[in-house]
């Protein structure tokens, strides 16, 4: 049996307070898990365990923007079986992977999941115009197997270890077709629901998750969102990107020299 890891009042504090930052940038700009995973970490938590456990922290957030966009997805309904397909099989797939990795191996990764999620948040924005340009210039293709095992690729990282899951995700719509920003973005949520929950079910299953500090960011990212919400209108979604990037290079700098130094 995973021995417990005691919460004190400042572990608690911390948790809750990254959980309310991740869940306001996740309604404006994306990004969240930047805050909370290292958190996760800093608690005491293995590698893997902190990773699971922030997952099911951080998951409503996909879940509550699909409902949102439900009106949206439901004229779409059907047209994408086989990229929901692929999106669930790779969550799956990405779950489990965690789950028989062991610890040490995970950590040694940390440093570049961290980096390349920090580069995918980075140039999106830039890659999707450039997808989308793209598929308007062919605007008659259908989507193939290449686009299919794209898209089960990015949900094997989802179900992994997921920062940056909304940037991928839009790019792999884009690959399919999908150029119509606000349906993209429904989609996206949708498929990273679909992800997010399916390893969310392996990892509660696998007994890896600490629930007493899962609950607490989760607590936490919930009023975030709802926060976020509300206040999308007063705050900078630019300058929060970059204070999300910056944050990501700054945690890979620190978790590269920590683990390899």
């Amino acid at each position: 049996m995973r021995d417990v890891i005691p919460i004190d009042l400042p572990i608690a504090a911390l948790l809750l307070s990254t959980g309310l930052l991740a869940g306001l940038c996740n309604a404006l700009a994306g990004g969240g898990t930047f805050f909370t995973f290292p958190a996760f970490l800093g608690a005491g938590l293995p590698p893997v365990v902190a990773n699971a456990s922030n997952a099911i922290a951080v998951w409503p957030g996909h879940a509550f923007a699909a409902f949102g966009y439900r009106a949206e997805l439901s004229a779409f309904r059907g047209r994408l079986r086989g990229a929901i397909w692929a999106a669930l099989a790779g969550g799956v797939c990405g779950a489990v992977l965690l789950v028989v990795i062991d610890n040490d191996t995970f950590e040694r990764l940390i440093p570049m999941l961290l980096l390349a999620a920090t580069l995918l948040f980075a140039t999106g924005d830039r890659l999707n115009r450039r997808l989308a340009a793209r598929r308007r210039r062919a605007a008659g293709e259908t989507a193939g197997a290449l686009e299919l095992v794209c898209l089960f690729a990015f949900s094997l990282y989802g179900g992994f270890f997921g920062a940056g899951l909304g940037v991928i995700l839009m790019a792999g719509l884009l690959m399919l077709g999908i150029s119509d920003l606000e349906l993209n973005n429904a989609l996206k949520n949708l498929l990273g629901a679909a992800i997010t929950s399916v390893a969310v079910v392996v990892f509660a299953a696998s007994g890896l998750v600490s629930w007493p500090h899962t609950l607490l960011g989760l607590a936490g990212a919930a009023a975030g969102g709802v926060i976020g919400a509300r206040v999308a209108r007063h705050l900078s979604a630019r300058w929060l990107r970059r204070i999300v990037i910056g944050v990501g290079l700054l945690l890979s700098a620190h978790y590269f020299r920590a683990i390899y130094l």
